[in-house]
């Protein structure tokens, strides 16, 4: 038997043979919606994993204002979150350009489409650029800090302001360790970039500096702040030293809990995927707009659909932004 389709009696095309539009939405149109429902699923799962991973490890989490200071230009300046809150206003530019872009194309206008299109590119490279800059001052480090046998961060301090290894730990390695390569290294092996300072010299340049006290991961649950030790209590724990850490990585973490470095790198860099991707497509758009593809077709429905793709990356930065960076 022959399946009998019903056809709209207001003579309405129908979508793809299969009945009228769902909600007025085209197939395209529709087919994201479901791609970025899917992966706003994701997302939820990533963040709600690193929300109940902090609340287990809450004592010890990193201070958010105390790991992104950096701003490009101002060397040794202490800027907490101004350079991460300028990121994320220039990708919310982004996504009213591309508003502006979508609307051009409702009105059937190539050059802004084009102008509006090509900001929303510049402003997702300059996020892009910047997200680049701040992993490599995450994975660099500020400060430098050590770890004991037991697993614990100990950080330095001078006058309640955290201060870095070479401000207070003077000259060169003096253990005479040197950076295995192929050529010199145990079993021709290559290690990873050996610390600036050996663990010998770190202790003494504390012993010998009473003005300076280390300060461990945990925090204190009144304060909110990070417990401050004794110079007794410093000298027991400094003596247990196993490894000089500086910078970030999959293993160590100056800031404290190793995870939470675990997930920056995965979340932030998921999501910088998406905010490249996006890009790739803008331009590739970008692109049929000038050669005038969308005006031969009678409409801008492509733009549109790149239009929902880059204010849901956008919507998802903002999570990501409230998550690791505010709360």
């Amino acid at each position: 038997m022959e399946a009998n389709i019903a056809i709209p009696l207001d003579g309405k095309k129908t979508w793809n043979g299969g009945g009228q539009k769902p909600f007025g939405a085209s197939y395209g149109k529709m087919m994201m919606w479901f791609f970025i429902v899917s992966d706003a699923l994701t997302f939820t799962g990533f963040l709600a994993a690193y929300g109940l991973t902090r609340f287990k490890f809450i004592d010890s989490w990193p201070i958010a204002d105390e790991v992104f200071t950096h701003f490009p230009g101002l060397h040794g300046v202490h800027a907490p979150m101004y350079y991460v809150a300028l990121m994320t206003f220039i990708l919310i530019i982004s996504s009213v350009t591309m508003v502006l872009a979508v609307d051009a194309g409702h009105q059937m206008k190539q050059k802004k489409v084009a102008w509006y299109m090509f900001a929303t590119i510049i402003f997702g490279i300059i996020f892009v650029g910047s997200q680049a800059w701040e992993w490599k001052n995450f994975i660099n480090g500020s400060y430098g800090a050590v770890k004991t046998t037991d697993g614990k961060v100990l950080q330095f301090i001078k006058n309640g302001h955290q201060i870095a290894l070479s401000d207070f730990v003077l000259g060169e390695r003096t253990d005479g360790r040197v950076q295995h390569e192929r050529h010199n290294g145990l079993w021709f092996e290559e290690e990873e970039t050996i610390a600036n300072y050996s663990i010998a010299q770190i202790q003494n340049a504390y012993k010998s500096n009473s003005d300076i006290q280390i300060r461990s991961e945990l925090i204190d649950p009144a304060t909110k702040q990070k417990i401050i030790l004794s110079r007794e209590e410093g000298i027991a724990q400094l003596a247990k030293t196993k490894l000089v850490i500086e910078g970030a990585n999959l293993k160590v973490n100056e800031y404290g809990n190793t995870i939470f470095a675990d997930f920056f790198f995965f979340i932030t860099g998921f999501h910088g995927f998406h905010v490249l991707s996006g890009i790739i497509i803008n331009i590739i758009i970008f692109f049929n707009v000038i050669l005038g593809t969308y005006e031969r077709r009678g409409h801008y429905e492509m733009v549109e659909k790149v239009g929902l793709y880059w204010h849901f990356v956008d919507l998802v930065w903002v999570f990501v932004f409230t998550f690791f960076y505010l709360v």
